[in-house]
């Protein structure tokens, strides 16, 4: 009894390379069989000797001229190395002898695809799977869908996926697949039919239940994502993304608690992801705990601190608090990350503002019209501080710049009469004032706001009885 096999297979091995060594040399040699060159032609591509493979599959296939194994072995080799005309060659007389074989067209469309085919790739698969039933028709419909992926027919690739689910519904590779190209597609409604008739056959099939439920909330039915969710974690209670997903679903329905509840439980089943961290974070902030929001976009800043808006949601919840000193320190490392974003000054303006440095305030709302000139709230911010700090030239200069960059928005008339008027000039006050209400008319609420005196100036009274009478 043969103690060791693996030695016994050495030495056949040996002995099948001493008789191919031979018949290469032209000497008297045993016969060699088909599948025994088989093994010499595997030995060679294993121990990444191509080219002595592609010659040893030249000697198979003189001896074994007709087939058409060999043929695909010599074309698969000869793709390997680029030689993609020459494989095609190989493969056309192949087909001739065998088209039972599925690697012919999967090998066809390899070169194909090397050569930047992509359509006569997909023809050749479109063609064959109609040739074939069961594991080899899904394995080829898995080969056509990647080919439809390399030339961006994404709604084939989703046919070839339902395909291959109506073949086999519990495909797994099939049922991953299609649930990011529903979404990609916006095939929900689609996929919500796919995979309901998996369910009515398969009911505890966790991927379809999941599936389910990314359709859902694709077309915004949340309420019925989380159901198909539930059903999945009923199944499978470690399906992870099946708590994240659950957990977007109660933040979208504005419920906060258990959000927080399921996005936990997906940090528990997982790898700490900042997404998730942020996710809480932001269900925190929207219940008015802060404190432990801050705590949950820190532990997102520990894995992404390059994150500049972690920092500043951080600044944010500081802001709520009207913790202004704290809220400028995280704003500062936002700004370390991404200085001129707009979103981070305007913020900084607004705290410095608070805290009494005006000049620090007007810096940092300068930095947000100059490089967003078309945006009213930094110009509004801006205003407002000038007007509040008693700087009325200056602010008049600016409402200037204002109405230049925003086509004139009706409110920046409403500013420069306040500003016209606390340099007492109220004619021309009052013609702003017209030229904003002849607008919306709404906005006197906003001068009001300004300067609740306004209303003891005649000729802005007059202004405004005017534009009463009009309504009527």
């Amino acid at each position: 009894m043969n103690t060791n096999p693996y030695r016994q297979n050495r030495e056949e091995l040996r002995e099948l390379l001493h008789q191919y060594h031979n018949l290469k040399m032209g000497r008297n040699h045993t016969f060699i069989e088909e599948d025994a060159f088989e093994i010499i032609i595997d030995y060679f591509d294993e121990n990444e000797e191509l080219s002595k493979a592609i010659e040893a599959a030249g000697f198979a296939i003189e001896s074994y001229p007709y087939s058409a194994n060999l043929l695909l072995k010599k074309a698969d080799l000869l793709i390997a190395t680029k030689k993609y005309r020459d494989a095609l060659s190989i493969l056309k007389r192949a087909e001739l002898l065998d088209t039972t074989d599925k690697n012919l067209y999967i090998l066809k469309t390899d070169v194909y695809l090397a050569l930047d085919e992509q359509e006569k790739a997909a023809n050749v698969f479109e063609k064959a799977i109609y040739q074939f039933d069961g594991e080899e028709k899904i394995e080829l419909l898995h080969e056509l869908s990647d080919v439809y992926d390399d030339y961006e027919h994404f709604d084939k690739i989703f046919d070839c996926l339902q395909l291959i689910l109506e073949l086999d519904p519990n495909d797994e590779e099939a049922l991953l697949k299609i649930c990011f190209w529903t979404d990609f597609t916006g095939r929900n409604e689609e996929g919500i039919r796919i995979h309901q008739k998996i369910i009515e056959n398969h009911p505890f099939s966790e991927m379809a239940w999941f599936n389910l439920g990314s359709a859902y909330q694709g077309i915004k039915l949340y309420e019925k994502a989380i159901d198909a969710y539930l059903y999945t974690v009923a199944i499978d209670e470690k399906f992870d993304n099946a708590y994240r997903n659950m957990g977007d679903a109660y933040l979208r329905l504005r419920k906060y608690k258990e959000a927080i509840e399921v996005l936990q439980k997906a940090l528990e089943l997982t790898r700490p992801e900042e997404v998730i961290y942020e996710a809480i974070a932001h269900c925190y902030d929207k219940l008015g705990k802060y404190a432990q929001s801050r705590s949950n976009y820190r532990k997102a800043t520990h894995l992404n601190p390059d994150n500049s808006q972690l920092f500043f949601k951080i600044a944010c919840t500081y802001m709520n608090e009207f913790a202004w000193e704290s809220a400028i320190k995280n704003l500062h490392t936002a700004m370390q990350i991404y200085k001129m974003q707009p979103e981070y000054n305007l913020a900084l303006g607004q705290c410095y503002m608070e805290v009494g440095k005006i000049d620090a305030a007007i810096q940092y709302f300068g930095n947000v019209v100059k490089h967003r000139p078309k945006n009213t709230n930094g110009w509004l911010e801006l205003l407002k501080c000038l007007y509040k700090t008693a700087h009325f030239e200056q602010g008049l200069e600016y409402v200037n710049h204002a109405l230049f960059h925003t086509n004139e928005k009706p409110i920046f008339f409403i500013y420069k009469c306040a500003f016209l008027l606390t340099l007492g000039k109220s004619k021309e006050a009052a013609l702003q004032l017209e030229l904003g209400l002849s607008k919306n008319s709404k906005l006197i609420k906003k001068l009001v706001e300004l300067n609740p005196g306004v209303l003891q100036n005649q000729l802005i009274i007059d202004v405004v009885v005017r534009f009463k009478s009009k309504k009527k």
